[in-house]
């Protein structure tokens, strides 16, 4: 993986966040619904199910093992002012998404030079697609996410399914976005923004036509159209801008055989599609190369049974979430397992400071110690070796 990016694209999960943290009023951002965000985290620290940060740690093939972090906590959640203290990570969560892998030439013809991607070719870059966890630590994001966004409390593991679906094998599960269409008069009779032109996705959503009666007479402009001099209406078939893929996650502690499915929920519940987030990445001209990985950020629908992280399922604390086994939950605790059908992680506990030396590794046979005397000896010397 050469470069990673994670989104916040689901409408659902941003206004819940925002709500929690801002109040409905002011739950979504001016510039949520004109364009997407997104952050920069670290490809150094994504994993592959059955891999994982700290080991085996005891896991299957399908897990990976996630050391809990640490970090700086706020001391007083309703006072920053007071500063913060060190330790492990107390509220721990997974966040549901899907990300996908962009092809494309090596040479980065298609896009080098400061030119941005068009939609049509954002959509031929797309090359397939991975369940993801992006592992998260809420307290210490809490605490250094202003101003300029999430840091440590994301970039400690990002664990992603081992297959990849490819846009073909997908092709048959198309369907529309749970938003329906961008911009235009909300079902609550409200006016949203329609997107920048670069980024109007013609396969995104209802065809619709819009019809401006605000130039015409007054004697045309009568009855509702006089009230309403846009007036909007639906013209053909749907067309289907997302994939009807069902996303489901199960919490299992640690000691515990049996496994709690606390979320289901689906792909087509994003506000922004794929093909939209690579072409906002790409609109200042950033080179979009072969192997890097965009992320959706948080799936999460309208139902609490839907919702893709514990920050919204526990509504950041407030409310249990109840297990199979009668154990409950508000965050991740413990060495828990949380897994995505084929995407799967098991938490383990911190390592908190001052850390453990790493045991040194030597091989054991005397030619293999050989070998590395040989190649200590090159590097102390000066000589670059042309390959390792």
């Amino acid at each position: 993986i050469g470069d990673y990016t994670d989104f916040y694209s689901s409408r659902e999960h941003a206004t819940n966040v925002g709500i929690m943290f801002r109040g409905k009023d002011n739950a979504l951002q001016p510039n949520w619904l004109r364009m997407p965000i997104g952050y920069h985290g670290r490809s150094s620290s994504v994993y592959p199910s059955g891999g994982g940060s700290a080991g085996s740690g005891g896991c299957d093939e399908r897990t990976s093992a996630v050391r809990r972090p640490c970090g700086q906590l706020q001391l007083d959640p309703r006072d920053p002012k007071k500063g913060s203290r060190y330790g492990p990570c107390e509220k721990m969560d997974f966040e549901l998404e899907v990300a996908f892998f962009v092809g494309g030439p090596s040479d980065r013809e298609s896009n080098d030079c400061g030119r941005p991607l068009t939609v049509e070719e954002a959509r031929d870059r797309i090359f397939g697609y991975v369940l993801m966890n992006d592992w998260s630590a809420r307290d210490v994001q809490k605490w250094e996410y202003v101003p300029l966004g999430p840091f440590t409390s994301k970039n400690f593991a990002t664990t992603v399914s081992t297959w990849v679906v490819t846009t073909t094998a997908l092709e048959p599960h198309r369907c529309e976005t749970s938003a329906g269409v961008q911009g235009g008069t909300t079902n609550g009779g409200g006016e949203e923004p329609m997107p920048s032109e670069y980024l109007r996705d013609p396969e995104y959503g209802e065809r619709v036509v819009v019809f401006d009666a605000s130039n015409l007479p007054a004697r045309v402009r009568s009855g509702s159209i006089g009230a309403h001099p846009r007036v909007s209406w639906t013209c053909g078939e749907p067309i289907a801008g997302s994939y009807d893929v069902n996303l489901s996650v199960s919490l299992r502690p640690e000691g515990s055989s049996e496994s709690t499915r606390i979320c289901r929920s689906n792909l087509k519940h994003l506000y922004w599609s794929s093909a939209q987030q690579l072409v906002h990445h790409s609109v200042t001209g950033c080179p979009m190369n072969p192997g890097d990985l965009l992320a959706s950020g948080t799936i999460s629908g309208e139902e609490r049974g839907n919702f893709g992280s514990m920050l919204e399922l526990s509504w950041s604390g407030t409310r249990n979430v109840d297990l199979d086994d009668g154990e409950v939950r508000t965050f991740l605790e413990g060495m828990g397992r949380v897994g995505f059908g084929q995407c799967s992680g098991k938490v383990l506990p911190a390592d908190p400071y001052p850390y453990r030396s790493p045991k040194p590794t030597k091989p054991q046979d005397p030619v293999s110690r050989a070998k590395v005397k040989e190649v200590a000896e090159i590097v102390n010397s000066g000589i670059q070796p042309l390959q390792n």
